[in-house]
């Protein structure tokens, strides 16, 4: 049985951390069996060489080895990829075509980012785990095959069991075995010899002497977050080997080639979402509610208008209706009301209804606090569609989904309260 040290050597692993030795040790020992292996990590962490140890290592090492990335397929050729499909299954089949687990009979599949798979492919392959079968796209033969699984995820599979986006009964077949490797960040003494690695690599590669970093930049280097992971140190070793002239890498040198912490793009710790995502029932229905205030309101001024000017349908203001309904007048309901209706005037309007003055102090009053509320809804609206503007850097459209408004609302709203 050969030892972790020979196995990091051949494959070009970089590194003494204990909690990587630990993986691939757990690698050698389930290689010789058939069980099924679920490598989890970030992504960048060097995944991608867990499954070429297990299968170089098994009895099936002199069959196919095929590595999928899931989350590069298209949803609705996955299914083809993977199990193949008949001649004329759907549109652009010319011709029967064998999937992945066919053309890898007796060897091994690696399917990397396995969480993204759609539900249906996972049932596809629940079975496929489950009693070796599979069909084809457009067949109704059962096949068999022979093939061991290997699957990769840089996902939280729990959470994604919980929001309904993978299944429980795959997650447990799949994660017989489970191995995870450590982040960069959690490899502190490993991080310098992997830059010098990689150094030596591209100095070999481009011809030039290799860079060196002095004391300040590895200080930096070790403590740098390395949200990419090894394969953002890679790409940062070649940058700065290709266009740096001089070899020595000072602090400043080395920092302008590293996005800053505050740069970076927010991510979700923990499963929580940013403070600034609506998050709560409470803010659901306050938007809600302004959306439907303000669009009666806005009726409540095109019917006043209307009565004050006893207008034809066709004097109306257009761009009063385009404000309340979105759309031009041409688009609006009015089309199909006679050309010559009218709408009666104010004075028409049955003189009892304004002849108690009583009655029309508490109109008053009743409009008053309806404006006030109506102010508080409006100060509401606009306070989420900023939130939403600033959270979707500006994109209406994403905001629009997010709000649960169309684009062309959002946008009348923007110019209405001049955003």
């Amino acid at each position: 049985m050969e030892t972790v040290q020979s196995i990091k050597q051949r494959f070009e692993i970089i590194g003494n951390d204990p909690k990587l030795n630990r993986a691939v040790e757990k690698a050698i020992q389930v290689a010789p069996t058939d069980i099924s292996v679920l490598v989890v990590g970030e992504s960048g962490v060097g995944k991608e060489s867990i499954p070429k140890i297990i299968h170089s290592l098994s009895h099936r090492k002199h069959g196919k080895y095929i590595a999928v990335n899931c989350g590069a397929i298209p949803e609705g050729t996955i299914d083809s990829e993977l199990f193949g499909h008949e001649k004329g299954s759907f549109t652009g089949a010319t011709g029967t075509r064998e999937g992945y687990f066919e053309v890898a009979d007796g060897g091994t599949i690696f399917l990397d980012e396995v969480g993204e798979l759609p539900l249906t492919t996972q049932v596809r392959l629940l079975r496929v785990l489950e009693n070796g079968e599979f069909i084809k796209v457009g067949s109704s033969q059962v096949q068999k095959t022979n093939v061991r699984i290997v699957a990769a995820t840089n996902v939280n599979m729990f959470d994604a069991i919980e929001k309904g986006k993978f299944r429980e009964d795959l997650y447990y077949r799949l994660s017989t075995v489970e191995i995870g490797l450590p982040p960069l960040r959690e490899r502190k003494d490993d991080i310098h010899l992997l830059f010098r690695k990689f150094a030596s690599d591209f100095a070999h590669k481009y011809k030039m002497p290799a860079i060196k970093l002095d004391d300040d930049a590895v200080k930096y280097l070790l403590n740098y977050r390395w949200g990419g992971n090894i394969r953002q140190l890679r790409n940062s070793a070649e940058q700065i080997s290709v266009l740096e002239t001089k070899r020595e890498i000072s602090l400043q040198t080395l920092m302008s080639y590293l996005p800053q912490e505050g740069s970076q793009l927010p991510s979700v710790i923990g499963g929580k979402k940013a403070e600034n995502d609506f998050s709560t029932e409470r803010d659901i229905l306050y938007k809600v509610l302004f959306d439907m205030k303000s669009d009666l309101n806005d009726l409540k001024k095109l019917t006043l208008e209307l009565m004050k000017n006893g207008a034809k349908v066709q004097d109306i203001n257009p761009n009063l209706i385009q404000k309340v309904y979105g759309k031009s007048d041409e688009e609006t309901f009015f089309e199909d009301q006679p050309r010559n209706t009218i709408i009666p005037k104010a004075e028409e309007v049955e003189q009892e209804e304004f002849e108690d003055d009583e009655d029309d102090n508490n109109y008053l009053f009743a409009e008053t606090v309806e404006e006030e509320e109506i102010l508080k809804l409006e100060q509401k609206e606009i306070e989420l569609i900023k939130k939403s503007l600033e959270k979707n850097k500006g994109k209406r459209k994403a905001a629009a989904d997010e709000l649960g408004i169309s684009e062309r609302t959002l946008y009348r709203k923007i110019k209405q309260y001049d955003l």
